[in-house]
């Protein structure tokens, strides 16, 4: 219930009406605000632009990297939007860095917000990145599959908001 008052309260506006604006947006950024009912801002599309073309889950000061002219706060503004309509998913590390992601069961057209971020990360310990692993073709067959498992383990009664899993270890680049 908390999640949902700050669903309301936060500072991504969710579109009352999804089709308001053309359905043919001028890119896929902005396509997927749209269909996830939320205002596409300029800095909302170009921050998700970063997160969709990135192959690892990106920190703030790799985003802001990316776009030099956004200002901290309306980075954060548009990072916490992302996050809260269920687009991009947070990723705590044990450096005490957030990262940033779109995983495969949030950045298809159409997809449901606020679906449970239930995927696990790679984290490579010599360079500290962040990778998501999904399974890209089927992404919801592995959330049902991890979700069945996790509540036979857990048994009635359990009910599961987040699943986090984070193999540690080297990536392809260190490794070689």
């Amino acid at each position: 219930m908390v999640h949902n008052i700050r669903l309301l309260t936060s500072d991504c506006p969710m579109k009352s009406t999804p089709h308001r604006h053309s359905a043919t947006a001028s890119d896929p950024a902005t396509a997927l605000l749209l269909a996830n009912g939320v205002r596409a801002t300029g800095a909302r599309s170009q921050v998700l632009m970063v997160l969709l073309d990135s192959k690892r889950a990106l920190s703030h000061l790799e985003v802001q990297s990316a776009l030099p002219e956004m200002d901290r706060v309306t980075l954060y503004r548009a990072l916490d939007c992302l996050t809260d309509a269920g687009i991009a998913h947070k990723i705590s590390g044990d450096d005490r860095v957030f990262r940033y992601s779109t995983g495969s069961e949030s950045t298809s057209v159409g997809s449901v917000a606020g679906a449970q971020h239930a995927h696990a990360h790679f984290k490579c310990t010599r360079c500290t990145r962040v990778f998501c692993l999904d399974d890209e073709r089927h992404p919801e067959l592995l959330y049902q599959q991890w979700q069945t498992r996790l509540q036979a383990a857990l048994g009635p009664g359990f009910q599961s908001q987040e699943i986090e899993l984070t193999i540690k270890g080297w990536c392809a680049e260190c490794a070689a």
